[in-house]
């Protein structure tokens, strides 16, 4: 799954380790889906969208229907 979190993170000036705490998550979990290489529970993505500043999880995540 696609994510804007990298974008959105750098706007606001954090860091993944910073997120990462944030939202009760590992730094590497935070590197792994900039990398697309994890899918979320919906509760990590509601989390990574708040802390983002963002009201929609669609803001944050673009969901890829052919997956």
């Amino acid at each position: 799954m696609e994510t804007k979190i990298r974008l959105l993170r750098q706007k606001k000036g954090i860091t993944q380790q910073e997120l990462a705490e944030s939202v009760g998550v590992t730094r590497q979990t935070i590197n792994a889906l900039e990398n697309a290489r994890y899918n979320p529970s919906l509760m990590l993505a509601y989390k990574i969208t708040k802390i983002l500043g963002k009201n929609s999880i669609e803001d944050v995540f673009v969901l890829d229907m052919d997956d």
